[in-house]
This record gives structure tokens, sequence and C-alpha cells, in this order.
């Protein structure tokens, strides 16, 4: 037995880009900052804080649900897998990236001042595992 999963609690770092692939099949993408704050431990030693990126795919109905909803700054809830993909530049050489397929998102931005969703949308959204289609 074994488990890819991910979960991870974040702002998104720009404004997320989602297109269409064959047969109409959305399939977005977008970057998600997740920040451990800064700390002193016991020995006056001060630790500063760290932001990681990680790179976020969606597809079909959640990619949907993204690209009406989904905006620049927004506190989101990403669970999903590692995956780990590789093409060769224009200079031959391979190159990797990791990403994390989402399979399940919340969106965590609180409501306006006029009690409207800043940016509302069904939450928490899933695809199902046919959703996954090969990569882009």
């Amino acid at each position: 037995m074994s488990l890819n999963k991910v979960m991870l609690i974040g702002n998104v770092g720009a404004e997320p880009e989602v297109r269409y692939v064959e047969q109409g099949v959305a399939v977005g993408s977008l970057r998600l900052a997740t920040t451990e704050r800064a700390y002193t431990l016991q020995n006056g030693t001060q630790v500063p804080e760290r932001t990681e990126w990680h790179n976020i795919v969606v597809w079909r109905r959640l990619a949907e649900t993204v690209e009406k909803y989904v905006h620049k700054g927004d506190k989101l809830y990403i669970e999903g897998q590692l995956r780990t993909r590789s093409w060769d530049d224009r200079n031959g050489v391979k190159r990797y990236t990791t990403e994390i397929w989402a399979d399940n998102l919340e969106m965590l931005t609180p409501r306006s001042a006029n009690g409207q969703p800043a940016n509302a949308a069904p939450a928490p959204v899933q695809t199902e595992e046919s959703d996954n289609v090969a990569p882009f």
C-alpha cells in the first residue's frame, strides 16, 4: 500500500490561468503560497519567515470553478497528489517540475463587510477520479 496526498492552506499568488484542451476539457493552473511564520528559539535565535510556492493543477469542473471564482490573494485549502513531469528545454536540457494535481478545493476567503461572499463559490468542490486526464 502507498499514499500520495498533499494538503495545503495558502494564498493565490496570481490570477489563475485556465485553458481548454481537446473536447473542451478545462485545465487550470495557479500558484499557491504557504508561509511559515517567523519565530524565536528559547536561546534567542530568530528563525525568519519562510514562504514556499506550489504549482497547482486543476481539471474539468474544478478548473471551471477556479476560472469563475478564484482570484489573486484568495485563501484556499487544496487537497491533491504530487506529480512530477519532465521536458526538454530549447537547449536540449531535461527540466523537471513538481505539481499538485488538486482533487479538492475549499475557498477560505472571508465574506466582505456587506455580507456578500467576497468570491462566492460552491465549497468544497471535488472532482472524480475519472476527471484526471493526461498531463498537458
